[in-house]
């Protein structure tokens, strides 16, 4: 090759560099399928859930009005709206009646009657039912309509998008909506209105 190009000097002939062990070439990682959910919920909205308390808040004043009509003989209890006349123990009473009302629906069956109207329930973050001290947490921020307030509040503002209280994340509760569904092997044929 020097012969072709005068003036140039042969190239000095590689020097073979060992071929280290062989290692093992990296093995490609199966492909995973899709993270899949067990289960699925759906988490129910802001406006639902104040239909239901809405609902259940009414109920609870008329069963306190009847109540307040058995007692008006021998003692008198001012109504919720009359607030000019509250005072510490009725506004107790009609606050313990509220807590009541929520802790033992909600222990129960995880539904107060205004959740069974709206389809919603309270549940874990699993989606399992709560217990009556989970229920009980969940029911303070309800309860105490001024701590309502401040409860929805801070969860609209502090936890956007989760849809949760305050109450809500102290208790580790989600409230979900539920499906009315027909049990399997029954139809229901309707007829024509």
């Amino acid at each position: 090759m020097a012969d072709a190009f005068p003036g140039t000097s042969p190239l000095p002939e590689p020097v073979p560099t060992p071929v280290p062990a062989s290692e093992p070439l990296p093995v490609a990682e199966p492909e995973r399928p899709p993270f899949e959910h067990a289960k699925t919920l759906h988490l129910a909205k802001w406006s639902t859930r104040f239909w239901a308390w809405l609902i259940d808040i009414i109920l609870i004043v008329l069963f306190l009005n009847i109540v307040r009509g058995i007692l008006e003989p021998f003692w008198t209890l001012h109504f919720i709206w009359d607030y000019q006349h509250w005072g510490i123990f009725e506004l107790g009473i009609e606050t313990f009646f509220f807590f009541l009302y929520w802790t033992i629906f909600e222990s129960y069956k995880g539904q107060s009657i205004g959740k069974m109207v709206m389809n919603i329930r309270v549940v874990n973050r699993d989606g399992t039912r709560i217990h009556w001290g989970t229920a009980a947490i969940e029911s303070l921020g309800k309860a105490f309509i001024p701590v309502l307030a401040l409860d929805c509040l801070i969860g609209w503002l502090a936890m956007p998008q989760t849809k949760l209280r305050v109450f809500n994340r102290i208790s580790n509760t989600i409230v979900i909506k539920t499906d009315y569904r027909e049990p399997e092997g029954v139809l229901y044929v309707r007829e024509k209105e």
